[in-house]
């Protein structure tokens, strides 16, 4: 098996391999090469192994858009041709406009940093969505606020953050400074994966670099942001896998300028908690929490247990849910949306 660049030797296990895989192999499997996916290109793949980057060879039926980074795939290991891909324990996807499949973002996730910045970037709105696709892949969320140290008070944008979801983990910290490293080492040891995800300008290629140690050629290109909106330059242009100093994996992705919601039920069940638990309790069952008597979603806004303003954002959220998750035929010709708990 060829390597692309020397790399100090690293077990499997740090480079995020469980039990989990290890189930998947049946006994002739054993002898084969386990492999990461580190990137995805148009006509080609590189892995990471427990001897360094690799070149991974496709067969003719097989395309580079079926893998995600972070994906787990056996190989020959003298040829290093492709074999099999493991099943996913996690697999983060986005639907894009137009497309017939969704974008498929990482895999094998464990953690997922949702980066903004503690400026006009900052949108709540749009945080519910990155929290949406991480609930429903199963991956604890956290949001990561950069900038801190640019900021005149970080206090309204931790507090806003912190609100969106029960439980939430919000970090604020300057990506440039070493202690940013420290203060999200707990979800990058060893064995762990955690992913960027959030829009251009936010820090996303300096936080990788302050993770991973990363330093001049080896060093992700960073950009600055316009100075009348805090918008970013794409500065990443495609998903790859490194290793952080605290002895897991990172995945980083390029800037989302928008995110469609689709096939996300649960990740929103998840994200409103408040309004998923009071609904069962209405008194009709395809109850819109709007004016139907006996609901008990207004109630709690009566109560005020509910925020108006959360109600109406888990409406448009929802409806966009529906409108793009695909529909199958249920009992009787009734239409239902699809369940996304399957095997990936």
């Amino acid at each position: 098996m060829s390597k692309l660049s020397e790399h100090t030797p690293r077990p499997l296990a740090a480079l995020g391999w469980s039990d989990f895989f290890d189930a998947q192999l049946s006994a002739d499997e054993t002898s084969l090469a386990r492999l990461r996916i580190a990137t995805v290109h148009r006509s080609r793949l590189t892995a990471e192994g427990p001897a360094g980057a690799v070149k991974v060879n496709l067969p003719a039926t097989s395309k580079t858009t079926d893998f995600a980074v972070g994906d787990w795939v056996l190989a020959d290991p003298e040829t290093c041709m492709f074999l099999r891909r493991l099943d996913r324990h996690a697999l983060l996807e986005r639907k894009t406009e137009g497309a017939r499949v969704p974008q498929l973002i990482a895999a094998n996730v464990d953690t997922l940093f949702i980066v903004t910045s503690c400026n006009d970037d900052f949108n709540p709105a749009r945080l519910e969505r990155y929290l949406a696709l991480a609930n429903e892949a199963e991956t604890q969320p956290v949001i990561v606020l950069t900038k801190a140290d640019q900021a005149r008070t970080v206090t309204p944008f931790e507090e806003q953050a912190k609100a969106l979801q029960r439980g939430l983990s919000v970090v604020t910290l300057n990506a440039k400074s070493p202690e940013a490293a420290q203060m999200l080492a707990p979800w990058c040891g060893p064995g762990k994966t955690v992913a960027l995800v959030g829009s251009s300008g936010v820090g996303k290629s300096t936080l990788l670099n302050t993770l991973a140690n990363k330093t001049g050629e080896d060093a992700q290109a960073t950009g600055g942001i316009r100075e009348d909106d805090a918008k970013g330059r794409h500065t990443t242009t495609a998903r790859s896998l490194h290793t952080t100093q605290a002895g897991g994996c990172v995945i980083d992705t390029p800037g989302i300028r928008t995110l469609h919601l689709s096939d996300v039920a649960a990740g929103l069940d998840v994200l409103f908690a408040e309004i998923a638990e009071l609904a069962p309790d209405c008194k009709f069952r395809d109850c819109t929490h709007a004016h139907e008597p006996g609901c008990a979603v207004q109630a709690g806004i009566a109560a005020g247990s509910v925020m108006p303003d959360r109600l109406e954002r888990w409406r448009k959220l929802a409806d966009e849910n529906q409108d793009n998750t695909p529909q199958t035929t249920g009992p009787r010709g009734n239409k239902k949306p699809q369940g996304k708990r399957r095997k990936r």
